[in-house]
C-alpha cells in the first residue's frame, strides 16, 4: 500500500465515537454550520418511514443536529412519499426540482438535484433502504465535517453482512455484502487511483459533504455516482480533505446479480470517462435470462450522462445572491 494511503488511514480514519454528539454539537454552535440530510428514495416505503423517525426524534428533537430532514422521491409507485412525510421528512419529487431540464432516471440526477431544495453548509446522504438504522450513521459522518475545518467530504464505513435469499438475518454472511465494490470499484480505485485505495466503502451510500464542494462537482445520473464523487473530490481537494468514519454494521435490501451487473457497468463507465473522457463504443450491456425457448438476451443502456456542477446552473446562481 501508498504511505500516503497508510498515514491517511491513520489520520482520516476514525470511529463514530471519537467525537461525542456534545462535541459535535458544541462544534455547530461555534461555526453556525447548517446541515441537511437528503435521501434519495424510490420505492421504500417498508424502511424510509423508520429511517426518517429514528433521524427527526434523535437529531431533531432531542438535540438540534439536524435542521433539514428531505426526502426526495424519484418516481415511486408505492407510498413512499405518503410515509415518509408521515414520519416527519419533507418531500420533494424528483420531477419537481428544476423542471427546466427534463429528469431521467438515477440515483445521481436524485443527488444532484437536491442541491437547490436544500439549504445546509453540510449536506448528509443517506440510502432509504436501510434497516435497523441507527441515528450514528448521521452523526458520525457529519461529525468531522463540524470539528475540523480540513475536511470537505466524510464516507461511512460498516460491515455489510449478506442475507441471501431464504437465509435469516442471524445466518447472513459478514462482510460478504458490497459485491460489486468487490470486483468492480475496488480494482478500479486500487489500479487507477490507488490514493483512493484506503476507502473501505467508496460505494456506500452514506456520506456527507461540505456544500461548498458538492456545488463544484460533475454528478453522474446513475450509479456510477460515488464513484466518480470520490475521484472529482481527490483533483479537486485532495486526499487529506477526505474522510472515512466506521459507524458498525449497515443492513439493507441486496440486488440480484443482473441488476449488480448493471450496476457495474455504470461504474465502469464512470471511472472511463474519467481516465480518458473518451466514449463506449457500445454503451450497453446485454445480460441473459431463461426463457421458455433458453436463455434469452435483456440489453441494458449504460448511464452516460452527467450533471454539470451546480454551480453553472442559473437557477442555483439565483438562489444563491438572493
Amino acid at each position: 500500500m501508498l504511505e500516503e494511503v497508510e498515514r491517511w488511514l491513520r489520520t482520516r480514519s476514525w470511529s463514530v465515537t471519537d467525537r461525542p454528539l456534545h462535541t459535535i454539537l458544541a462544534a455547530k454552535r461555534a461555526s453556525g454550520s447548517s446541515v441537511s440530510v437528503v435521501l434519495p428514495a424510490l420505492n421504500e416505503e417498508e424502511t424510509v418511514g423508520d429511517i426518517v423517525a429514528v433521524i427527526r426524534h434523535d437529531l431533531m428533537e432531542q438535540v438540534p443536529l439536524v435542521d433539514e430532514l428531505l426526502v426526495v422521491d424519484s418516481g415511486s409507485t408505492d407510498r413512499t412519499s405518503e410515509v415518509a412525510a408521515a414520519a416527519g421528512a419533507r418531500v420533494v419529487h424528483r420531477d419537481d426540482i428544476l423542471p427546466r431540464i427534463p429528469a431521467v432516471p438515477g440515483k445521481g440526477e436524485v443527488l444532484w438535484r437536491s442541491l437547490l431544495v436544500t439549504r445546509g453548509d453540510v449536506v448528509c446522504f443517506v440510502d432509504a433502504d436501510l434497516r435497523e438504522f441507527s441515528s450514528d450513521f448521521v452523526t458520525g459522518i457529519v461529525g468531522p465535517l463540524l470539528t475540523d475545518p480540513g475536511v470537505d467530504l466524510v464516507k461511512a464505513m460498516y460491515d455489510r453482512p449478506l442475507t441471501l435469499a431464504g437465509e435469516s438475518a442471524s445466518g447472513a454472511a459478514a462482510g460478504q455484502g458490497g459485491r460489486v465494490t468487490e470486483l468492480m470499484a475496488r480494482p478500479l480505485l486500487n489500479m487507477h487511483w490507488p490514493q483512493l485505495a484506503g476507502f473501505v466503502q467508496p460505494l456506500g451510500g452514506e456520506y456527507a459533504a461540505r456544500r461548498s464542494l458538492l456545488e463544484q462537482l460533475p454528478f453522474p445520473v446513475g450509479y456510477g455516482v460515488e464513484l466518480g464523487m470520490l475521484v472529482d473530490a481527490l483533483h479537486l481537494v485532495g486526499l487529506d480533505a477526505l474522510a472515512q468514519v466506521d459507524v458498525g454494521v449497515r443492513k439493507h435490501r441486496h440486488q440480484d446479480g443482473q441488476a449488480l451487473g448493471r450496476m457495474a457497468a455504470a461504474i465502469y463507465r464512470t471511472a472511463q470517462l474519467r481516465l480518458a473522457r473518451g466514449h463506449l463504443i457500445r454503451p450497453s450491456l446485454t445480460q441473459f435470462e431463461r426463457g421458455e425457448d433458453g436463455f434469452e438476451p435483456r440489453t441494458y443502456s449504460v448511464d452516460t450522462e452527467e450533471r454539470p456542477p451546480m454551480v453553472e446552473i442559473a437557477e442555483y446562481a439565483a438562489r444563491k445572491v438572493a
